[in-house]
């Protein structure tokens, strides 16, 4: 069933993407090349044979495509269920190796079990040596002393290796009850003393086995109803970082909450962030303490956090970022309102200004929000038309954020949060740049800088116009 679930998301997502590139009129090797990748690889993400690791190139297929707002909304949200459908596979074909490894090993422990079979049976053919250890069937007559006489010596031996045999066996069964008792699982909830003492019990005899040299069965150590973490990067603070797709801790939720009400810790969301979306290729500007010549080529937005990091650079003048929310379960989370805070405001640097693109038209807008940074208390607002929060996501209907912020006047440090409610459940996450804020600024001062296309260095379109 999950197999086939996996190949209609995938199926989904490669359709999605077969019409926007039959709807362009290019083909393969025309699209592949303004993708700056191979048209094997285009052909096999629009047939479906594979998924993009990352959603920076599909989103550049789709604008090349020009694809509606709409359609980059779901064209993000098959992306992202064909590539959870993937990990879904990839983990069920590790399950399925490990199993089929364990059969060589099983075989190999019959086969010395036949041949230890075969050894004690040939002991007891006629003419093999009476002297001979090998074990006889465990099924004995043993005499009776008050009316046979005393077994030779020799059968005295034979009676001991039996009787030896007869107690390793019962000494493995109770430990196979043991291991067995130990390693089911209970959540501890109406058992009386009798049950407790039992269970104490069958840990001691483990405890006792393993100090003979005999494999001991530890209890589960997961807790009654604990639902284990998307990811085990989560922040406990309820941070979510750039590109982290963490699942997001909640500030001062369930308080309200009873501890032993059966219902998870776990925040029911993830938050995926990208800290630098291009509304148009080169609609990125970068704020940079370097001239031209310390400066390497610019970055699409794939390399843009890496790009920024290198140089230290800082947003110019606006910023948009991406936020995808998704469900970790079937219920429904309710995300009730997006806030935005402003950690430090204060004077633009002055630094020069570098452009990521030059000659590019306009983007498109969807599901957007908007902040005015320079306003005394900024708030996060509509655009585009479009309803407010509250939104609703769950793990299959996932949703997609544009947040862009501007500024003409300072520099800016500020996050978000993000308030959320499932059930009698409530929370707000966190969210950041990696564990730092976004970072915003005004040019003020500074020479602009373009690369033009085919190029092969910074030039000041200013000096080179005069």
């Amino acid at each position: 069933m999950s197999g086939a679930t996996e190949s209609g998301e995938t199926e989904a997502f490669a359709r999605l993407l077969r019409e926007l590139k039959d709807r362009s009129g290019l083909s393969y090797g025309a699209l592949a090349k303004r993708l700056h990748m191979s048209t094997s690889t285009l052909h096999r993400y629009c047939n479906g044979t594979a998924v993009p690791v990352e959603y920076a190139p599909v989103e550049r297929l789709a604008r090349v495509c020009r694809a509606t707002p709409q359609e980059l909304v779901e064209l993000h949200r098959r992306w992202i269920l064909a590539d959870a459908a993937r990990g879904r596979g990839t983990d069920q074909a590790a399950a399925t190796r490990s199993a089929q490894g364990a059969g060589p090993a099983q075989e190999t422990g019959s086969a010395q079990q036949t041949g230890a079979a075969q050894e004690a049976g040939a002991a007891q053919k006629p003419g093999a040596a009476e002297e001979t250890d090998a074990v006889e069937p465990v099924v004995v007559d043993v005499p009776d002393p008050l009316t046979q006489p005393s077994p030779p010596a020799r059968r005295l031996r034979r009676l001991r290796r039996r009787t030896a045999l007869i107690a390793s066996v019962a000494t493995a069964a109770v430990l196979g009850a043991v291991a067995l008792a130990v390693g089911v699982p209970f959540d501890g909830e109406g058992k009386d003393e009798g049950s407790a003492g039992q269970a104490d019990s069958a840990v001691e005899a483990t405890a006792g086995a393993s100090r003979t040299g005999t494999p001991s069965a530890a209890p589960s150590a997961s807790g009654k109803g604990k639902k284990p973490s998307s990811s085990p990067s989560a922040s406990p603070t309820g941070s979510a970082g750039a590109g982290s797709g963490t699942s997001a801790g909640g500030e001062g939720q369930e308080a309200d909450r009873p501890a032993d009400d059966g219902v998870s810790d776990a925040v029911p969301l993830t938050v995926d962030v990208r800290p630098y979306v291009y509304d148009s290729p080169c609609s990125q500007h970068f704020l940079v303490d370097s001239e031209p010549e310390q400066v390497g080529p610019p970055a699409s937005e794939e390399y843009a956090q890496r790009w920024a990091t290198a140089y230290g650079a800082i947003s110019s003048n606006e910023q948009r970022i991406a936020l995808t929310v998704q469900g970790t379960g079937k219920e429904t989370v309710v995300l009730k309102d997006l806030h935005l805070r402003v950690v430090s405001k204060g004077t633009p640097p002055g630094w020069n200004e570098y452009a990521m693109g030059s000659g590019c038209g306009g983007g498109v807008e969807s599901r957007s929000f908007d902040a005015d940074l320079d306003s005394g208390s900024p708030t996060i607002t509509v655009k585009n038309g479009q309803r407010d929060f509250p939104y609703k996501v769950s793990e299959s209907d996932p949703e997609v954020y544009y947040v862009t912020v501007h500024t003409k006047a300072y520099d800016v440090r500020w996050d978000l949060t993000l308030d959320w409610s499932s059930g009698s459940r409530r929370g707000t996450v966190h969210i950041d740049n990696d564990g730092t804020p976004f970072h915003t600024s005004a040019k003020v001062g500074g020479t602009s800088y373009d690369y033009p296309l085919g190029g092969s260095e910074w030039i000041d379109p200013d000096a080179v116009n005069q």
